[in-house]
């Protein structure tokens, strides 16, 4: 792994949602893999972006992170709109997705396997207002046992269509009402080193 591509999707909302957990595990990403001897790009969604620069982007990356806040059980709308202006210029071109995968000569082909970037991969990187202990426990009542990436599993399926491997993802919990942010950004440098 040499080239790794961060994407904040964070979106604004002043006086109530500034990004600044998502920015400080944005430049710890950053941090931890420049002193790895990895290049980094960047991108934040809100700040705009060309589809196309973003597909080229993807193209130079091994891995993709996606730096997200939860907003209503998801990343934010601005997510959604990148990732189809994104995935239909990969489709387009061909640089990221051939096709669905099947075809009619062959029928044992099967659908989301006409992705082209095998050997790259892609987590995405949570801050959720849920507390930890909502997740993975069919007695709660709201997730009923779902995993954070039960929840996330249409972006992951995004990467998974292009071909990409999907990795363990990391979590903030709590964000809200029981921050803890150094042992946020410290747990995310452990996690983050275990993919070096």
């Amino acid at each position: 792994m040499k080239n790794v591509l961060i994407i904040n999707t964070h979106l604004r909302y002043p006086e109530s949602s500034e990004g600044n957990l998502n920015k400080a595990l944005v430049e710890t990403a950053t941090e931890v893999f420049e002193s790895n001897d990895l290049k980094v790009k960047t991108t934040k969604i809100e700040d705009d972006y060309d589809p196309n620069e973003e597909m080229e982007k993807h193209l130079w990356a091994d891995l993709v992170i996606l730096q997200t806040p939860v907003n209503w059980m998801s990343a934010p709308w601005i997510y959604k709109k990148y990732a189809d202006e994104l995935f239909n210029a990969g489709l387009f071109s061909k640089k990221m997705v051939a096709d669905d995968g099947r075809t009619r000569k062959d029928p044992s082909k099967q659908y989301g396997s006409g992705g082209v970037l095998q050997g790259k991969k892609f987590m995405f990187c949570a801050t959720w207002n849920a507390p930890e202990e909502a997740f993975n426990d069919e007695s709660q009542i709201f997730f009923e046992g779902k995993a954070p990436k039960d929840v996330f599993f249409s972006v992951n399926l995004g990467y998974k269509f292009c071909g990409m491997e999907i990795l363990p993802d990391f979590s903030c919990f709590d964000v809200l009402k029981n921050p803890q942010f150094d042992k946020y950004i410290e747990d995310y440098k452990k996690h983050l080193q275990a993919l070096l």
